[in-house]
């Protein structure tokens, strides 16, 4: 039973990711995996639950667990390059079916359609910037980067490019461009913050 609910959530994220919230329906769903409607409403009461099942286990925005005490920027920006990279090749890597604005899309109709989604995600980005800023102040205080910034703008700055993630998939059209891309940039910034 488990295996028959977990594919019908798998399924159901390929048509939800393709088309609108408002354009999937039960029938829908039912007619592009071969089930019934009744077999559908035997592993979900209705189409909000399947959708919210398939946002939680396929939008998640992922945060880099660390010991901030312990732990130098440069090392701080190198676990979050590799959880990034591991993140967008699990989603894009293995499959030109789906483009970037389909991921882009399904956020958007999750902030729509999914109570507390969007306030649950905003939560979880700002302890992500308060992490960063943490590490930020002890890379200034140990003197690993200069002492004349702000921590908060900066940890806003690094969270920033994270989320250029995005932007720089649909103009790069390639998962491995984004990466180099992405970690140019984390690089760069790190750079520019060092002391010299």
């Amino acid at each position: 039973m488990r295996n028959t609910k977990d594919y019908i959530i798998d399924e159901a994220f390929k048509l939800f990711l393709r088309h609108s919230y408002e354009a999937v329906s039960i029938s829908f769903i039912s007619k592009a995996i071969g089930m019934t409607k009744g077999a559908l409403y035997h592993h979900f009461k209705n189409k909000e639950e399947l959708y919210r099942m398939v946002v939680d286990k396929y939008l998640q925005i992922p945060s880099c667990e660390i010991d901030v005490d312990n732990t130098s920027l440069y090392d701080f920006i190198l676990l979050n390059m590799k959880q990034a990279e591991k993140s967008i090749k699990s989603m894009f890597g293995n499959s030109e079916l789906y483009k970037p604005i389909d991921y882009i899309s399904l956020y958007v109709d999750a902030a729509r359609h999914y109570p507390d989604f969007a306030e649950t995600k905003s939560k979880l980005i700002h302890k992500d910037i308060r992490k960063t800023q943490t590490v930020l102040e002890k890379a200034m205080n140990k003197g690993e980067i200069r002492n004349d910034i702000d921590p908060s703008t900066v940890a806003s700055q690094f969270y920033s490019i994270k989320m250029g993630l995005a932007g720089n998939l649909i103009g790069n059209d390639s998962v491995d461009e984004t990466i180099k891309t992405m970690n140019n940039q984390m690089l760069g910034f790190y750079k520019m913050l060092k002391n010299a």
